[in-house]
């Protein structure tokens, strides 16, 4: 082994653990050296004004090379071939390679869910369930196309499952304080908790509720007992009991039940259940005004009308539907322009 390739090899790998400071502190070093050196060996057009300098600087370190400026003299191309071209291709190269680092290890900090995510209005989905948690993200981004955001934050050990679609964040706890900022639990407007441990979710939205208490917050669970007693805390969260077994028993007695269930439910296929809100500037009305007015002019049906936190289904036709009034209709795609007036 020679020593020339020894002192290259050190050379290498002293230039390889350069922190972010002695890279800046080397290019500004190559730069003055550079200057100085071409000055001196009367490189007028090359050093002046500062900006043809850099200009010179860039394309040649970077071995562009449009050719539009180059030395005159003899001592400018001795100092360009021994010193500018060499020096500059490592710093370039190390500058460049040290940026594509920062970039991709930005990457795989959102791909692993480790940084912070700058997002306000966003869903967040608290929970891992896999396909099942896969699914539902589909049908979000289906709702929610060019409106609000999406975040999972797991406990899991898994990676992004869908990096081109949503934010990520992991953590060790749904109840950890730093972890859940950096899912931007304060700013969320929506958060859904679906876990397959009721306790766990059960935690989640209380703490969720404590942080911020005007989300719309979801909970999923399979046991009744603790869905009672989240209501009895946070009145204002919704709680998604599981209707596994009420189903089963429904298609026994009707068939095809949960077909229909599944295709109310589902955004993609068929007729789905929406809600909107009456209007507070609207006219008092009835139901059955209003239901010819949703079916003629939208093809909607109405099914349900809720007026302080109670649910009316298949209301009376004489029933009055009052401004603010929370309408639940069936129909092919959500309606976002509903005509009100006669």
């Amino acid at each position: 082994m020679t020593k020339w390739y020894m002192v290259r090899r050190w050379i290498t790998s002293q230039f390889q653990h350069l922190s972010g400071k002695h890279v800046a502190v080397a290019v500004f070093a190559y730069a003055a050296v550079s200057w100085a050196l071409l000055k001196a060996a009367g490189e007028q057009e090359l050093t002046t004004p500062i900006v043809d300098f850099v200009y010179y600087l860039l394309v040649t370190a970077s071995t562009v090379g449009y050719g539009d400026m180059s030395p005159q003299t003899d001592a400018g191309k001795w100092v360009v071939a021994l010193f500018v071209i060499p020096c500059g291709l490592g710093i370039f190269a190390i500058g460049v390679g040290r940026l594509a680092g920062i970039a991709l290890q930005f990457w795989r900090k959102g791909l692993t869910g480790k940084r912070s995510v700058d997002v306000s209005d966003h869903i967040l989905i608290l929970g891992w369930n896999e396909s099942r948690t896969l699914h539902l993200i589909d049908m979000l981004l289906h709702e929610e196309k060019n409106k609000r955001p999406i975040v999972l934050c797991v406990r899991a050990e898994i990676e992004n499952p869908l990096p081109k679609d949503i934010d990520f964040v992991r953590t060790t706890s749904f109840t950890d304080e730093t972890a859940m900022a950096r899912a931007g639990v304060q700013n969320a407007s929506c958060i859904i908790i679906d876990n397959p441990e009721d306790d766990i979710t059960f935690a989640a939205a209380l703490f969720c509720a404590s942080k911020n208490p005007d989300a719309h917050i979801l909970a999923y669970f399979q046991e009744e007992v603790l869905s009672n007693l989240l209501k009895t805390h946070c009145p204002k969260a919704e709680c998604i009991p599981s209707v596994s077994v009420e189903m089963m028993a429904k298609s026994a007695v009707d068939p095809g039940s949960s077909e229909l269930h599944h295709e109310l439910l589902n955004t993609r296929k068929g007729m789905t259940q929406y809600a909107v809100h009456y209007p507070a500037d609207a006219k008092y009305t009835t139901v059955n005004a209003l239901f010819l007015r949703m079916k003629e002019k939208h093809d909607a049906t109405l099914i349900g009308i809720r007026r302080d936190s109670h649910v009316q289904l298949n209301p009376p036709l004489g029933a009055e539907v009052k401004p603010n009034d929370l309408l639940f209709y069936i129909a092919d795609e959500r309606v976002s322009d509903f005509s009100w007036e006669h």
